[in-house]
């Protein structure tokens, strides 16, 4: 049986937390709800899977082949309007494509047609909340403002406060706010590096632990990188990973357990051992 209870979170969450017949939480949402939950449900000792936000790094060499890697970056930015948590939030190009990429990128965005959501022809639909368009225009702002160079299609105010057109920032620097926070919408931040070594700790440098995509045509330094970012979920020249038989889920405060695939269900269960001395018959 399935019940849909909708209301305040807090009060209703309340008294599942409190009740000790409520042996598991599973929750999807923002890191700062997480923490509430889990402080909760540790009164009661519950068992707790969440999968939380993410940040997530989008590392492109210059071994590849450039339209493979623009391509992988608008599927990984701009999929549901950049409301999704596997969003790409970081693209980091290596010096050498670095222009060019960020030239044919632009081009890519400046195809997307903002819209009404159920136009077959929208690409960029509304944000889900008002708060959420202001974020986006909050991190395009504080990057202006820190040298960043601002890409955009012209806001049409005709939309309505909700809509936020695609942009891409380029010249991004690891100061500026979109480098540190989740977007959760259509902006693009491209940060240029050297080193395999420097992205790598770029990378790794976030509280968050989601997912995190590598576009590079060297097997040594796929497998390389698949094995030192700290991320639950790796994308290898490709922006789409998920899917039933995925273990969907992060590191570090992305979340804990996994949802999906054989191992979704283990978030349900209990290991019981039992131990049988002699039996008269």
């Amino acid at each position: 049986m399935v019940q849909v209870l909708v209301g305040d979170p807090v009060v209703l969450s309340t008294p599942l937390l409190r009740d000790t017949r409520v042996r598991a939480l599973s929750f999807t949402g923002s890191t700062q709800v997480g923490r509430l939950l889990l402080e909760g449900a540790a009164e009661t000792v519950k068992k707790v899977s969440l999968e939380l936000g993410g940040h997530a790094p989008f590392l492109v060499f210059d071994d590849v082949d450039l339209d493979k890697a623009v391509k992988g970056a608008m599927a990984a930015k701009f999929a549901t309007s950049g409301q999704d948590c596997l969003a790409a939030n970081r693209i980091y190009v290596q010096r050498g494509v670095y222009g060019a990429f960020v030239e044919t990128f632009a081009s890519a965005i400046a195809r997307l047609k903002v819209g009404h959501g159920l136009e077959s022809t929208t690409d960029i639909g509304p944000m889900t909340k008002l708060s959420v368009a202001n974020k986006c225009r909050a991190h395009i702002d504080d990057a202006a403002a820190k040298g960043a160079r601002v890409i955009s299609a012209k806001q049409n105010s005709r939309l309505g406060p909700n809509f936020v057109p695609p942009t891409l920032l380029s010249d991004v620097t690891d100061s500026m706010l979109i480098a540190r926070e989740e977007t959760f919408g259509p902006v693009a931040a491209v940060l240029p590096f050297d080193s395999e070594e420097e992205v790598l700790a770029r990378a790794n440098a976030s509280e968050m632990g989601l997912a995190a995509y590598v576009y590079t045509d060297s097997l040594r330094r796929a497998l390389r990188l698949s094995e030192s970012i700290e991320y639950g979920m790796v994308g290898i020249n490709t922006a789409s990973f998920t899917g039933p038989p995925i273990p969907f889920g992060g590191w570090k405060q992305s979340g804990l357990g996994r949802e999906g695939s054989r191992h979704g269900i283990d978030e349900f269960m209990e290991l019981k051992y039992i131990c049988f001395g002699d039996l008269a018959a």
